[in-house]
């Protein structure tokens, strides 16, 4: 069973993502203060910062791995935990914990990125072996191997890929889920160029569909050139604004040593 709300969701005003003065900590240690933005539904967002700043701690917030300290995060209008049950919501993490040498092939890889909507099936085909599931699945399955271009290696267990190919991958696990948003945490991290390229391609394509991306990268000259928008951030929100603005030399000084806060539209920096 597909999430209905999908399709109606990327012609809705209502922002992607808000956050209400959201902060979060691991332990002692301060990783988010004070963060409020808004991010529109259909639109690449890059999010750009220092190691440490909090960029993948902003995710962790979103998919409910990191508990917030205070503050409110709406997905679509709704609580975080509403959006992932309802399958609004896909992530690929920068490091998988995945046993790599676990006997398990590409295509059964990609296949667990669709176990959360299986949970809609009826019980009968959930007690099926995976090779008999909802047709839908497979299908999801197969669309996603064929947009990262790895339908060839479907049968190869996930252990004798290159890194590039992993990533692929991964993102092709991503892609089943056929969510609206899009949650990406350094995919091209260590990858060869080609895959580095194959992946820019998928998500342009991805954003074409209507889907939203939110990425963090440390890839400038790639945001530049695809991303709609680009949020810096430092522990806390330092701008938010079109490419060419955010990643000048001027801006990208005030994310090292300065914060801001963003409200309503409005753009105040802190030295």
């Amino acid at each position: 069973m597909e999430n209905p709300t999908t399709e109606s969701l990327t012609n809705d005003r209502t922002p992607a993502l808000e956050v209400s003065g959201l902060y979060a900590a691991y332990g002692q240690e301060p990783v988010l203060e004070d963060i409020w933005l808004s991010l529109p539904q259909g639109q690449w967002t890059a999010i750009v910062g220092p190691n440490g700043g909090g960029k993948s701690s902003l995710l962790s917030v979103v998919v409910g791995s990191l508990s917030p300290l205070r503050g409110e995060l709406k997905i679509l209008g709704r609580s975080p935990r509403v959006q992932r049950q309802a399958g609004n919501i896909a992530y690929m993490a920068q490091q998988e914990r995945m046993e790599w040498d676990f006997p398990i092939s590409v295509r059964d890889t990609v296949m667990t990125g669709r176990f959360g909507m299986m949970r809609h099936d009826p019980l009968w085909r959930r007690l099926l072996p995976r090779r008999w599931a909802n047709p839908v699945h497979r299908q999801a399955v197969e669309e996603a191997l064929d947009d990262v271009d790895m339908s060839d290696m479907a049968s190869r267990p996930i252990g004798q890929l290159s890194g590039g190919q992993k990533k692929r991958v991964m993102l092709a696990r991503a892609l089943a889920q056929r969510a609206s948003i899009l949650l990406l945490d350094e995919p091209l991290a260590g990858i060869d160029p080609p895959s580095e390229a194959l992946i820019m391609a998928t998500l342009q394509r991805q954003r074409r569909a209507g889907h939203t991306i939110i990425m963090v990268t440390h890839d400038l000259p790639g945001a530049r050139r695809h991303a709609d928008q680009v949020l810096l951030i430092n522990r806390t929100v330092v701008g938010m604004g079109a490419p060419e603005t955010m990643l000048s030399d001027s801006m990208l000084a005030r994310l090292a040593v300065g914060a801001t806060r963003t409200t309503a539209g409005e753009t105040s920096v802190a030295a």
